[in-house]
């Protein structure tokens, strides 16, 4: 090989070694984007539900339980597409009688958030009382579970909402659970009890795990999809929100529909809207 070959050869080589650092610098870092796994019930076998969370760019999820299948099998599946699984819905019933079980199944697929989605009827306080007892049993089930290396969120309605004296039973179920406690604001359900998103932000700053990112149609529209609408295409003001949630220090924006009429299209436009809007302020990705 003559010299001039050889150069020729070695910057080739060289080119290759560096283009993957490259690629990913064009590319820039991942946006704290998940997907909860609800919005995708009806779109399929899970196989096929995470392909769409893969083909939108998207690479964490919030799973709903145990997806119906065995934690080998869901870790399969995740790492199949590249997805890893950042928090995980959890009735309140499962973690008052198997916490040991729940923390076994999460650790096993790599997920370390488990997060109380809703309460039964029977579970749902009616006075002021009611909503700090309840924070209180919340406080312990979240010290158990970080003394197994987990995490404890609550994720809201608009039942939570009602006002007991200046206080939402919200604010008064985080008051008695203690600071262990994490929050997955929904914004759509926050508006929808008329509260402002963004204010609301404000009033769970530093323990804000993640928000559920969603949208409300206008008022008698949408009703087949009950009245929601992919991120960015309802009436949410996103221009005060997104800011909002990181100067809160939101960790995840969850993408969430509660019924879509195509999930993928839901999905994929959230998923792009969140890209174009979110800002360099946001914290580091990370979960706590």
């Amino acid at each position: 090989m003559n010299p001039s070959t050889r150069t020729t050869a070695t910057l080739a080589l060289l080119f290759l070694v560096a283009l993957p650092a490259f690629a990913h610098e064009a590319v820039g870092p991942q946006k704290p984007i998940a997907v909860q796994m609800y919005t995708l019930r009806n779109a399929g076998p899970l196989d096929q539900q995470l392909k769409i969370v893969h083909d939108a760019g998207v690479d964490a999820v919030e799973t709903v339980g145990t997806q119906d299948v065995s934690a080998v099998e869901l870790k399969q599946l995740l790492d199949r597409y590249s997805i890893k699984a950042i928090s995980s819905h959890v009735q309140l019933a499962d973690l008052r009688k198997d916490l040991d079980g729940v923390v076994a199944f999460n650790r096993s697929i790599g997920n370390t958030m488990l997060v109380v989605p809703y309460l039964d009827e029977k579970d749902r306080p009616t006075d002021a009382a009611g909503w700090t007892a309840l924070g209180q049993e919340l406080g312990r089930i979240s010290t158990r579970a970080r003394a197994k290396g987990m995490h404890l969120a609550y994720h809201n309605h608009d039942f939570e909402l009602v006002d007991f004296n200046g206080r939402t039973g919200l604010e008064l179920l985080f008051a008695a659970a203690g600071p262990d406690l994490q929050t997955e604001l929904d914004l759509a359900w926050v508006a929808r009890a008329g509260y402002d998103p963004a204010m609301m932000l404000g009033k769970f700053r530093g323990r804000l795990f993640a928000v559920h990112a969603k949208d409300n149609a206008p008022k008698g529209q949408a009703e087949d999809e009950e009245g929601f609408a992919a991120v960015g295409q309802g009436v949410l003001d996103w221009s005060a929100i997104l800011p909002a949630a990181a100067a809160a220090g939101v960790h995840w924006y969850i993408i969430e529909h509660d019924h879509p009429r195509d999930p993928a299209k839901a999905i994929q436009t959230g998923a792009d809207y969140l890209r174009e809007h979110l800002t360099a302020r946001l914290p580091a990705r990370a979960q706590r």
